[in-house]
């Protein structure tokens, strides 16, 4: 799977590296990508997701909440 994030689209951009001599080599910039469970449009499902969207909230995570034990009493 790409490194695009499935929400805003951010996706992996290009540069250089500079040295002193200021030669330039190519390098690769990558989205802070974090795969989780969102709750969209009322449905749960995994996706790929930029810290900045986290961040800024145009998700809503789903927070998993454990099963309860049965306790046996004697």
């Amino acid at each position: 799977m790409a490194n695009v994030c499935q929400l805003c689209g951010k996706r992996v951009a290009v540069g250089h590296t500079i040295s002193k001599a200021h030669n330039l080599t190519k390098r690769r910039f990558r989205p802070n990508l974090h795969k989780m469970t969102v709750n969209k449009d009322g449905k749960t499902s995994k996706m790929k997701v930029c810290s900045r969207c986290i961040r800024s909230g145009k998700i809503t995570k789903v927070v998993r909440v454990p099963k309860p034990t049965s306790i046996q009493t004697d």
